[in-house]
């Protein structure tokens, strides 16, 4: 436990320093967020403000684990270290896909961005390598957990595979949806990540834990910049880069399941998306004001804190839940 505290201490502290160094770098570059104007107007006044922030994430995440690979000296320690490479790959892979899309759309202006279809194949490379290497290499088996009734299954290799893509992609577009208001996908996501820390002790899955300690750190001190009012926006660079964290912390510890109640606020958000666009095609109405559904809770009268608040503590309570049924 001493050496999880150290390394959240040292990702806080890490963060908070590149945080300082790149935020004027983004701003003098004029990074900045592009706002829609059919948003909330109270968005508006977001135009400008550095993004990309997703970079001081990898950036945090890439540096920890180089220093903890170098530091390490034991057998069993370094062991640890080299199992969480292919979690660090998984990471910062989504995450470079993030960051190619931002680029386009910020530092070359051009505001298409990525093409979609070139964007999924980015982000199919990383999940299908991640997938193959967790069954074929790591012998990590396709058994997957069942929460409640406590109890593994195995998955034929068929179905466990595209599952599992499914899972990475599906838990990345999630984030990426939750990502529209100022530290919501930052605090939702660490909470998310705390809850698999948790199951990853009780279960001793010591890298996941490990893994799980950088990116809370990392969160926490990106945190502070991304609070209202955000000083840094994250960007896909860092909503992919948490997606892809969380999924594959979960299809490590063979719990992908754990994830409908774990990471439901990102569930509900894309939901809500999925609901507006068939029923908005179909009648030519809308069941909320605006999707993702925080934009929805906004434009009721609800401001950027209370929705923060109010969508971290439901996510507390569902990871207590999710600790308790594992």
């Amino acid at each position: 436990m001493e050496l999880q505290i150290k390394v959240v201490l040292l990702a806080f502290s890490l963060s908070i320093v590149l945080a300082l160094i790149i935020i004027p770098i983004l701003r003098r570059l004029k990074v900045g967020q592009i706002e829609r104007e059919d948003g909330p107007q109270s968005h508006l006044k977001k135009q400008g403000t550095p993004t990309m922030g997703g970079i001081i994430m990898a950036l945090t995440i890439l540096i920890v684990t180089g220093f903890l690979f170098i530091t390490f000296k034991g057998e069993a320690e370094r062991e640890i270290i080299k199992k969480i490479l292919p979690l660090v790959f998984v990471t910062v892979g989504f995450g470079i896909v993030g960051f190619v899309d931002d680029f386009i759309k910020l530092v070359l202006k051009n505001t298409k961005g990525l093409k979609p279809a070139y964007k999924m194949i980015g982000l199919l490379v990383v999940a299908v390598a991640y997938t193959l290497y967790l069954s074929k290499v790591l012998n990590l088996g396709t058994q997957t957990y069942i929460p409640i009734i406590k109890q593994y299954i195995d998955l034929p290799i068929w179905f466990y595979i595209p599952f599992a893509i499914f899972v990475l992609l599906g838990t990345t577009n999630a984030v990426n949806l939750t990502d529209g208001v100022d530290g919501l996908s930052t605090s939702v996501t660490t909470i998310i990540i705390t809850g698999l820390i948790v199951i990853s002790v009780i279960f001793g899955i010591k890298e996941v834990a490990l893994i799980g300690c950088i990116l809370v750190g990392t969160c926490l001190g990106f945190l502070l910049f991304n609070l209202y009012p955000a000083k840094v926006i994250m960007g896909d660079t860092g909503s992919l880069l948490l997606g892809g964290a969380i999924a594959g912390m979960a299809l490590y510890l063979k719990m992908p399941l754990i994830l409908i109640v774990l990471a439901l606020i990102p569930i509900i958000e894309t939901v809500s998306v999925m609901i507006q666009v068939l029923y908005f095609k179909k009648t030519g109405n809308r069941i909320f004001k605006m999707a993702p559904l925080h934009h929805h809770f906004e434009l009721s009268g609800w401001n950027e804190n209370k929705v923060v608040s109010v969508f971290s503590i439901i996510t507390l309570a569902l990871a207590i839940i999710s600790i308790a049924i594992v």
